[in-house]
């Protein structure tokens, strides 16, 4: 398949080719960052866990920990794999609910028999969809709220861009804008029009 890839023609659209897009996409970002934080927070259950005065603080924070860090990235990675075999977005939260399903089948069978791989599984692949259906949720309001200050901004930059050689009202000299400027020639026309008429009156009582 990678020998098909090198093999084609220069001009040729990369996003033609679904083993192109499958080969460059960076799955290794989605799991084990995911993994790490599991791991950093797993060791930090382990500081305050009941356990760590009788089995020890380091033994139970890395206890925690690895734990943590094994079931989060067995997670991750079964969803990137079910979203490449799928092709769909990393969005679809269907690759979720059949990553934890499988995930939480595995790792109940090793704990709990037929029994563990029943219970594991639902409660795996509630978690894991409910995980990234909050993930991306918060990702798109984190989104719209960077779009809409980054907005607010460019208006204020431009108002303010606008208004930099706006000189006080008590000043002698104004720089009118386009409805200061017609306002003004109106009233300048209509003062000449009094005038006209003043003048027209007396000229007919001489």
């Amino acid at each position: 398949m990678f020998g098909e890839d090198r093999g084609a023609p220069v001009g040729q659209d990369a996003s033609a080719s679904p083993s192109s897009v499958s080969s460059s996409y960076d799955w290794k970002k989605p799991v084990f960052i995911p993994a790490l934080v599991a791991g950093i927070v797993g060791g930090g259950t382990g500081l305050v866990s009941k356990h760590r005065k009788t089995l020890g603080l380091s033994n139970v924070s890395a206890s925690y920990a690895a734990n943590f860090a094994i079931v989060t990235g067995c997670y991750c990675g079964a969803r990137e794999f079910v979203a490449a075999t799928r092709k769909t977005g990393p969005d679809d939260l269907l690759n979720s609910a059949i990553a934890g399903f499988g995930t939480g089948a595995i790792l109940g069978r090793l704990q709990g028999g037929q029994v563990g791989a029943a219970k594991y599984s639902a409660i795996f692949a509630v978690a894991g969809t409910a995980a990234d259906f909050a993930f991306w949720k918060l990702k798109s309001v984190l989104g719209n709220y960077n779009k809409s200050v980054n907005e607010d901004e460019k208006n204020s930059l431009k108002i303010s861009s606008s208004n930099w050689l706006r000189l006080p009202e008590w000043f002698p000299i104004q720089v009118l804008d386009e409805e200061a400027l017609a306002a003004k020639q109106a009233r300048e026309e209509k003062f000449l029009t009094q005038q006209a008429r003043i003048r027209n009156l007396r000229k007919e009582e001489s």
